[in-house]
């Protein structure tokens, strides 16, 4: 077999092995999900009238306020998920498995590999998850064509790839499970700081840099547009721009820490 069909058959394996291990211990998953469903519930339900008057010139319409929060609470939705990426891979790193690889005749960039393609696999049917519940309260997307939603699918599935890339670097750079837990927490954090739950106009000016200048705010404000059938403006190329950014980087710390000899 040649090396590039060794590394998918290996790839292949390995994402079997991790996708197994979500199946079966499926509590990390859903305790990660209950985060964005919670908020989700809570934001439309108690303070949806509040908010929606205070970011729509005075007129209370909860409908309105769920059309504005959903795209934030998908993205939330996938930096929660892959904490689970980062605990996992500590995992692995930690109980010797991964020392168990590294003696066997398997194509070593799999053992990532399977990580990053699993991760992004749950990542995205977490977002259909949420997205569901979304809809069943009252979301719709009328205005969205076609595009717009190929697009928009397209975004989250860069989303998950690039911080992806960054939880699994978080993961083996991490001496624990519960530390690699800890050090993904800005994963979920971000998004508070951001656009998810109220324009950026309407936030302090001291403040308003932290919230434009990540890559959580650009990726909302297009994934919001593409939803709603409005316009993105720059924030497009922004987000895409994140995300490419994110998924070198991230690449690149997890490669090179993944080929240290261990200690």
């Amino acid at each position: 077999m040649s090396s590039l069909s060794l590394a998918v058959r290996d790839s292949s394996t390995m994402l079997r092995r991790n996708l197994l291990h979500a199946r079966r211990y499926p509590s990390m998953t859903l305790n990660l999900l209950l985060t964005p469903v919670v908020l989700l519930l809570l934001f439309v339900f108690i303070f949806g009238d509040v908010m929606s008057a205070g970011i729509g010139n005075g007129g209370a319409d909860r409908s309105a306020y769920l059309a504005y929060l959903v795209p934030g609470i998908l993205l939330m939705t996938i930096g929660g998920t892959t904490i689970g990426s980062a605990v996992s891979v500590a995992t692995d790193m930690t109980e010797g498995i991964v020392a168990r690889f590294r003696t066997m005749a398997i194509h070593r960039g799999s053992v990532l590999i399977g990580h990053v393609v699993g991760s992004v696999l749950q990542c995205v049917m977490s977002v259909v998850l949420v997205g569901a519940v979304a809809v069943a309260i009252g979301f719709r997307s009328t205005d969205a064509t076609a595009l717009e939603w190929l697009l928009a699918a397209g975004l989250l599935t860069l989303v998950s790839l690039a911080l992806t890339w960054i939880a699994v670097g978080m993961g083996l750079s991490s001496p624990t499970a519960e530390a690699a837990s800890n050090n993904a927490m800005p994963l979920i954090m971000l998004p508070f700081l951001s656009s998810a739950f109220v324009p950026v106009d309407a936030m302090p000016g001291w403040f308003r840099p932290i919230a434009e200048y990540q890559p959580f705010t650009p990726a909302i404000e297009t994934l919001r547009g593409l939803l709603l059938g409005t316009g993105i403006g720059h924030n497009g190329w922004l987000a895409v721009a994140w995300c490419v950014g994110l998924t070198g980087l991230g690449y690149a710390w997890s490669t090179s820490l993944f080929a240290r000899e261990p200690k």
